[in-house]
């Protein structure tokens, strides 16, 4: 591996060490931890879809770590085993009524 791989190999694994370690995230942070282009950020932002902060002059967009990683996991789906033990449970009062 050439020296100048391995210096952007370590680069990089800084910078997520780093990310790893923040509280509150920019733009360009938020994109990389949810996976969406900048775009799709901002259009989350304007509709109000997805948790952030202004700065106070209103320019930059902030996004707090906990708020952000609870919206990415809001839209939790049950197992078909859950689904199936919340269908016998039903079942089950429902003959005992």
């Amino acid at each position: 591996m050439s020296e100048q791989l391995i210096l952007e190999e370590l680069r990089s694994i800084k910078h997520y060490t780093l990310l790893g370690a923040k509280s509150v995230y920019d733009i360009d942070d938020a994109c990389i931890i949810t996976g969406l282009s900048k775009s799709r950020i901002y259009a989350l932002t304007s509709a109000n879809k997805i948790p952030y902060h202004k700065s106070p002059g209103g320019r930059n967009v902030y996004f707090d770590k906990r708020e952000l990683d609870e919206w990415m996991l809001s839209r939790r789906f049950a197992t078909e085993e859950e689904l199936e033990q919340a269908a016998l449970t039903y079942t089950r009062r429902k003959k005992s009524m």
